[in-house]
């Protein structure tokens, strides 16, 4: 009987056989600079990894459990994940490699497949352990590179080398990028031992214990690579509009009319509409140059009202989807300004950005933001900030106490600042508007309205799942819901909707995936369309609660139709991918009874309104900012066409959508 060491205990060990030696390496979540939770990673000198991985966002996050045994070439020969996955639904998943077969089983997959060339299998629900793991396979992989089972591949670049310093003492860190797995390449940061160190973004940031007042050296460093990436794609694809320009032979939709003008000519200048009319009646300048539009639908750029803008890809993927405005509800303020201010020097592609400042209560649920505040002090100060660094709304959380809430309002309001948000907990969305409110983020949080006596702590998950268990019994005919559209409608409320980016957290299964990204899945990469397939990400449902989740969904979509056809104002946003997932938003409308002309002018027009640019954007004619896009179809007539964006013009630049959309490994539209 031989003494081991299990979990930092002495134990005695019935079988005789002593443990093999581990290396214990813990690693935190920073989110915006707060704790949120921890990875510990126990390497053994018998090739076995295990690791726990947990993390709170407002409720939600992941709690894991991850089994590996690593081969001496640094493949994995196993895997077992078990815990709960970002909605708290169950993960199960193992994996086994025998020779050169791979079997793999979870939630949404059971395959079995055979290959003969260096293959690594990544996991549905992950640690990211895992994902070092794969940098140190690729790193002995021949040209390293390897197949992604079940699809896709990989490859690894070795960027950079610093020496940085923390409690436990100075460390030699080094930089690489990972090709195939996102839209652009994917940060990891090991240490000298190719252990993990860092994975950082402005946002949310894993890092080693002891080693968080590192990161801003590794963020300098990164962020210097990820500003060289981006300013060599907007030298690639960025055309520079030094002459006038005259798109002819288009279809010229006003939306703020519903009119499209046959036969059109649009010409632009210095980055403004000049004129813009029937062919006979414009007179073109003799140095313009000419684009002929092929008879396509001509109309303004998209605008995605609910956007977070911190993805590398964010810019290009908005642009090449036709967006070329956003309001940004939540962010780090000095990282979304310098963004904002390499886009506007050329530096970087994307749209142009209107920021909103979110402001929620501390607690466990609360928001990832520095803007806390538990006081009318605190409050004060933060709008104050908001007011003087060129924010024009303040976005109101879930934590936020109830009543603060009217005294925000009045400081924004004072601000001229624009008031929206969640509805606190505890309170109803009567009384967030009749308190200050301008506009309310999310349809379910008007439904939650009639749900008060169901759930008023809305910090949490419940905030979705009391839609599906309760959401189809309200009656939108009723007495209270007609006398809250009127409350609405009476004191000029706007709704920020974001149906697409509830429709698969209702509607997907595992193994049956929702159909949110169903018509341009396969324009996409392998990773995300194997992600999409799974149908993993969504709420967990109960056994026998699908129909009512379904039905609860449907009856918001229901909600909003009414809403637009009570006169209460729409406009699109997503909270999601922007220029992918503005299309099926709009869609949705479309399939809540708005026309499709008047749900265009929810992402333009309409949102130029609120946002008190419509002097300037959201129409064709003289005078306008130029920001259009040419589309091959009319959305008028098949909202689907609106993903065929072919041109975008972004005031004085130009891009070819295919050619953006290329540049991050997702096909053209047909």
């Amino acid at each position: 009987m031989k003494l081991r060491l299990c979990a930092g205990a002495l134990l005695l060990c019935v079988f005789g056989i002593a443990a093999a030696a581990e290396q214990v390496e813990r690693s935190e979540v920073l989110t915006m600079g707060a704790k949120a939770g921890f990875q510990e990673a126990r390497y053994a000198d018998d090739g076995s990894v295990r690791v726990h991985f947990e993390f709170n966002d407002r409720g939600r996050g992941p709690k894991l459990d991850s089994e590996f045994r690593v081969a001496a070439d640094g493949s994995v020969e196993s895997i077992a994940n078990k815990g709960n996955d970002y909605f708290k639904g169950p993960v199960d998943e193992t994996f086994k490699r025998d020779g050169s077969s791979f079997t793999w089983k979870n939630a949404s997959e059971n395959e079995t497949r055979t290959s003969e060339q260096p293959s690594f299998y990544l996991s549905l629900n992950g640690t990211p352990e895992e994902y070092v793991l794969l940098a140190r396979a690729l790193l002995k992989a021949p040209q390293q590179k390897l197949l992604i089972l079940p699809a896709g591949e990989a490859r690894i670049e070795k960027l950079t080398e610093l020496r940085v310093k923390g409690k436990p003492g100075a460390k030699k860190v080094t930089l690489y990028a990972v090709h195939g797995l996102d839209l652009t390449p994917s940060f990891v940061w090991l240490d000298d031992q190719q252990r993990f160190f860092a994975n950082y973004s402005s946002w949310s940031s894993l890092v080693r214990e002891g080693y968080a007042d590192a990161l801003p050296t590794l963020a300098k460093t990164q962020d210097a690579q990820e500003k060289q990436q981006a300013q060599q794609r907007a030298r690639d694809f960025t055309e520079i509009l030094e002459k006038p320009l005259a798109i002819r032979n288009v279809r010229a939709f006003d939306p703020s009319t519903g009119v499209a003008t046959d036969d059109a000519v649009v010409v632009i200048d210095k980055g403004r509409i000049v004129a813009s009319g029937k062919a006979a009646d414009v007179a073109v300048p003799a140095d313009a140059d000419v684009l002929d539009g092929g008879g396509k639908f001509l109309m303004p750029g998209l605008w995605d009202m609910h956007a977070h803008f911190f993805g590398q890809a964010d810019g290009v993927l908005d642009i090449a989807g036709g967006v070329t405005t956003v309001r940004d509800l939540a962010n780090n303020p000095p990282v979304l300004a310098e963004r904002i201010a390499a886009i506007e020097a050329n530096r970087d592609i994307g749209p142009r950005i209107i920021k909103a400042g979110i402001i929620d209560g501390p607690g466990p649920f609360a928001g990832p933001t520095k803007a806390l505040a538990d006081n009318e002090a605190d409050a004060q100060r933060i709008v104050d900030d908001y007011a003087a660094s060129g924010h024009e709304q303040i976005k109101i959380y879930s934590s936020i106490k109830v009543e603060l809430m009217p005294a925000i309002a009045r400081m924004a309001h004072a601000k001229g600042l624009r008031v929206s948000g969640h509805v606190p907990a505890y309170m109803t969305a009567r009384q967030f508007v009749e308190n200050g409110a301008d506009e309310i983020q999310h349809a379910n949080m008007l439904m939650l309205n009639f749900l008060f006596d169901k759930v008023q702590d809305t910090r949490t998950p419940a905030r979705f799942t009391a839609i599906g268990e309760y959401g189809a019994g309200i009656d939108l005919g009723s007495p209270a819901v007609r006398d809250f559209v009127a409350l609405l409608k009476q004191k000029n409320i706007v709704l920020d909707p974001t149906l697409s980016t509830f429709e698969d957290m209702f509607l997907g299964r595992p193994g049956l995936p929702g159909p949110g990204f169903a018509a341009i899945m396969t324009r996409l990469p392998l990773t995300w369309q194997r992600n999409i397939r799974s149908g993993s990400g969504g709420l967990p449902i109960k056994p026998g609660q699908e129909a009512a989740y379904r039905d609860g969904y449907q009856r918001m979509v229901d909600f909003v139709g009414l809403l637009h056809r009570s006169g209460v104002r729409i406009v699109a946003g997503t909270d999601g991918s922007g220029g992918l997932q503005i299309p099926r938003e709009l869609e949705l409308y479309v399939a809540a009874g708005i026309a499709p002309k008047d749900a265009l002018r929810t992402a333009t027009y309409d949102a130029a309104v609120v946002t008190k640019r419509d002097k300037e954007y959201g129409r064709i004619a003289p005078g306008y900012v130029a920001d259009l896009i040419l589309v091959d179809g009319d959305p008028t007539l098949n909202m689907a066409d609106i993903r065929k964006v072919r041109t975008v013009i972004r005031g004085d630049r130009r891009y070819d959508s295919a050619k953006l959309f290329g540049a991050i490994g997702i096909a053209p539209a047909p």
